[in-house]
């Protein structure tokens, strides 16, 4: 089974100018329910579907499948998902070893930022970008799964 090792962090200043690559993604989800999600995702124009199951006690790892499947699979298959959706750009940003996936939401969840580290294991050293700011790996408000049932422009602290 792939485990999916991943940190996720709040965005507390200027990226722009490390970014090397920006992609729009679009998802949805045929199933979102605790412990488990199906996801449809449009990257550019390829089509994927993942599935996910429950994170640890961390909210660090957690199962991951993933297959690519055809653009027109993946456009008629988010007419099947549940209510909401992720608009999203995705900048890939190198610092170190590794390369930050810096998230910039759109629609329902305009004004929100989240940088997120894949790591092979849970204890793996990581550069820290200056422009890093709170983690957020455990909280599940930031899932995109929750994300589309509960949008960022709706919660109280904004």
């Amino acid at each position: 089974m792939a485990t999916e090792i991943e940190r996720k962090f709040l965005v507390a200043g200027d990226f722009s100018k490390e970014i090397y690559s920006s992609q729009r993604i679009v998802q949805g989800y045929i199933c979102s329910l605790p412990g488990r999600t199906v996801r449809v995702r449009i990257r550019g124009e390829e089509g994927f579907l993942t599935i996910k199951g429950a994170s640890d006690e961390k909210g660090l790892s957690r199962y991951e499948f993933e297959q690519k499947i055809p653009l027109k699979d993946a456009e008629q298959l988010l007419t099947l998902c549940e209510p909401g959706v992720i608009d999203k750009i995705r900048h890939l940003i190198k610092a170190g070893e590794h390369t930050w996936e810096v998230d910039v939401f759109h629609g329902a969840n305009e004004g929100l930022v989240i940088a997120e580290i894949e790591l092979t294991s849970e204890d793996e050293p990581f550069e820290k970008p200056a422009w890093l700011g709170q983690e957020v790996s455990g909280d599940r408000r930031y899932y995109n799964s929750m994300l589309t049932k509960h949008p960022y422009t709706q919660w109280d602290n904004n």
